[in-house]
């Protein structure tokens, strides 16, 4: 027999800073092997070890052992949007150095949440989007139309597979950094991938941060209406 979710237990995983740290440095959808957690943590390969095992038996993360490395990711998508969520209300913490101020204002800029864009040029794709007629409103779950279908198919996205999947092709999710919804779904997944391999936008190495190139700076102004 049932009571209450045990919300307490999932507060406990994440009240660790070190381990929140690295449930962030997970949070772009890539997987990273535990010394590199450890490394983003600030913390010993033990200590590292001991949080990394938590947050899988907690069922936050999933491991995979390739050889003598351990390679963890976020559990799932569900997983990933719950933990965006909770950024939405969480206070903002100061930079205490200039290696910190930089990596938030990259952050900011442009980032993956999970599989899909955000931040500033997350938020301006969907804006975009929006004014260009190829998404519908917020309140309505930004549903893609018929224009957007013809647009967006013309940059490379199969939209009658995206119809065909059993994810949401749209909705709404709230950008912690601008406070504003931007798009997600499968067809916000679609569209990041797709820009990241015409190498409109590339991953750092050191963040789930995102570089727009020189080259993409201009494609997306001239494909999508987006100019930062």
């Amino acid at each position: 027999m049932l009571a209450d979710a045990d919300l307490a237990a999932v507060a406990a995983l994440m009240g660790d800073a070190k381990r929140a740290s690295m449930l962030l440095a997970l949070l772009g959808g890539e997987e990273l092997p535990a010394r590199e957690l450890a490394a983003r943590a600030r913390a010993s390969s033990s200590l590292a070890s001991s949080h990394l095992a938590k947050l899988t038996d907690g069922g936050l993360l999933v491991v995979e052992r390739r050889g003598r490395n351990r390679y963890y990711r976020i559990a799932d998508r569900r997983t990933a949007e719950a933990i965006e969520a909770i950024l939405a209300i969480a206070p903002q913490r100061r930079a205490h150095s200039l290696r910190e101020s930089s990596h938030g204002e990259a952050m900011r800029h442009a980032r993956t949440c999970y599989d899909h864009l955000a931040g500033a040029l997350g938020v301006a794709l969907t804006d975009s989007l929006q004014q260009q007629g190829m998404i519908g409103a917020p309140s309505d779950g930004f549903p893609l139309t018929p224009f957007g279908q013809a647009r967006l198919g013309g940059l490379g996205l199969d939209i009658g597979a995206l119809e065909r999947g059993r994810r949401a092709m749209t909705r709404p999710c709230l950008d912690w950094t601008e406070r504003r919804p931007h798009l997600a779904g499968s067809l916000a997944a679609a569209l990041a991938a797709r820009l990241l391999e015409l190498d409109w936008i590339r991953r750092r190495s050191d963040t789930r941060a995102l570089t727009i190139t020189d080259t993409g700076r201009g494609q997306l102004r001239a494909e999508l209406g987006i100019n930062l």
